[in-house]
C-alpha cells in the first residue's frame, strides 16, 4: 500500500471530504532541505507563502532560518505583518488604488516592508501614496528573463531605481521570476541560466547609475536547484514546501517530498469502468488538461479525466477496484490554487497518528 493511502486509512474515520491533509515530517523535510541547500551556498530563503498562506507554516520556515517571507498581494501581507512577520516582500508590481496606498504606507511604519515595481508610472504612484513615509519603503526592480510576463528590461533596472531615489523611495535591487522553467524537464536549467543572465545585467544597470544591488532575488521552486550563480543574493521558493504534480514530472522533487494531498471519497460507480469522486473544481480548481489528467491517485495508475465543480470523473486502470466509501489520496498538478478552496488544513504526519488543524490564515486575500 502506498504511503499516502496507508495514511488516510488510519484517518478515514476521523475527517470529512473533499479535505486538504499536510504530512508534517515531509513538509519540514522539504524546509529544511532548501534552507540546507541556500545556507551551503550563502544564499538567503525568503520564501513565498501564497502557497500555503498559514501562519504556522511561515512560522516554521523562519524557525528554520529563512530571513522573511514573499508575500503575493498586500492582504496576504497584511496578515503575516499583523500575526508578527516583519520582513516581507510584496513580489508584485503594486499600483496603489483604492486603498492600497494607505495600507502599503500603514504596514511600511510597522514591518520592513518591500515592494516590486516595474514602471515608471508605478513609482510616482506609490511615492505619493506613501508621502512623508516614502523613506520607510524599499522598492525591487523586477525585470523579465525570459518568462514574458511582469518586469522590465534588465538594462532598464538603473533608470527605474534612479528615479524610485529621486520620489524619496528607496531603491534595494533586482528581482526576477524564471517562469518559464515550468514548461518542461529541460527548461529548468535555461531558465536558471536566463535568470542568471538577467539578473547580472540588472545588477550592471544599477552600477552604471552609482547604485548599489544589495538585493537579487531569484525563484522559483523548479528553477532553484540550478540558482548558483554568485550574483544571486536569495531566492523565493514557494511549492517546495508541499510540491506537486508539476514538480515530480519537472524532476524538482520526488513522489516522496509530496507533503500535501487531497482526501476524496468514492461516491458513484454507475458508469462502467469508472467511479465519480466529490472533488471537483471547487477542491481542486482547474489545472490540468486531458493529456495530463487533473490528479491522480498516489500509488496507482489511475488519473482524474475531468472536473465539474463537485464531481472529479476517474477512470479505473486495468484490475483497479475503487468501491464506494473508498477514500482515496488525490495529488493535485499544481498545489497552489488548491489551497485557496479550502478554510483549513488537516494536518499529520506519515504515520497517521496525529491529527490538528491549521487555518489557512490567509485565504481569500486577493489585493
Amino acid at each position: 500500500m502506498n504511503r499516502l493511502q496507508r495514511v488516510l486509512e488510519a484517518l478515514a474515520a476521523r475527517i470529512d471530504t473533499p479535505a486538504p491533509i499536510i504530512l508534517t515530517d515531509v513538509m519540514q523535510g522539504n524546509i529544511d532541505r532548501v534552507q540546507a541547500f541556500a545556507k551551503e551556498r550563502g544564499l538567503n530563503v525568503r520564501p513565498h507563502v501564497k502557497t500555503h498562506k498559514c501562519l504556522e507554516i511561515g512560522r516554521r520556515q523562519i524557525k528554520a532560518g529563512a530571513v522573511g517571507i514573499t508575500a503575493g498581494n498586500v492582504g496576504e501581507a497584511e496578515v503575516f505583518a499583523a500575526a508578527g512577520f516583519d520582513d516581507i516582500f510584496i513580489a508584485y508590481p503594486i499600483w496603489p488604488s483604492g486603498t492600497k496606498g494607505l495600507r502599503l504606507r500603514k504596514l511600511a511604519v510597522t514591518t520592513r516592508l518591500r515592494v516590486g515595481v516595474d514602471n515608471f508610472s508605478a513609482i510616482d504612484a506609490i511615492a505619493e501614496a506613501m508621502g512623508s513615509d516614502a523613506g520607510r519603503l524599499e522598492v525591487v526592480i523586477e525585470v523579465d528573463c525570459g518568462a514574458g510576463r511582469s518586469g522590465a528590461p534588465p538594462q532598464a533596472a538603473g533608470d527605474l531605481a534612479v528615479a524610485a531615489r529621486k520620489r524619496g523611495l528607496v531603491p534595494v535591487g533586482v528581482f526576477t521570476y524564471p517562469g518559464h522553467g515550468s514548461s518542461g524537464p529541460d527548461a529548468r536549467k535555461r531558465a536558471a541560466m536566463d535568470q542568471e543572465a538577467a539578473l547580472t545585467d540588472a545588477v550592471r544597470s544599477f552600477k552604471a547609475v552609482g547604485i548599489t544591488a544589495d538585493v537579487v532575488s531569484a525563484g522559483s521552486t523548479p528553477t532553484i536547484e540550478f540558482a548558483t550563480s554568485g550574483i544571486i543574493t536569495e531566492i523565493r521558493p514557494g511549492e517546495y514546501v508541499f510540491n506537486d504534480l508539476n514538480n515530480t514530472r519537472l524532476g524538482a522533487c520526488t513522489e516522496d517530498q509530496i507533503a500535501l494531498f487531497v482526501a476524496g471519497t468514492v461516491v458513484s460507480d454507475w458508469v462502467p469502468k469508472q467511479v465519480i469522486l466529490d472533488v471537483g473544481t471547487k477542491a481542486l480548481s482547474r489545472e490540468g488538461n486531458p493529456e495530463i489528467g487533473f490528479g491522480a491517485v498516489a500509488g496507482t495508475q489511475a488519473v482524474l479525466s475531468k472536473l465539474n465543480e463537485y464531481h472529479g470523473f476517474l477512470p479505473l486502470p486495468s484490475g483497479a477496484q475503487f468501491p464506494i466509501g473508498t477514500v482515496l489520496p488525490v495529488v493535485p498538478n499544481h498545489v497552489c490554487p488548491v489551497v485557496v478552496n479550502f478554510e483549513e488544513y488537516i494536518v499529520t504526519d506519515s504515520t497517521g497518528t496525529t491529527l490538528e488543524h491549521w487555518p489557512v490564515d490567509a485565504r481569500g486575500f486577493l489585493n
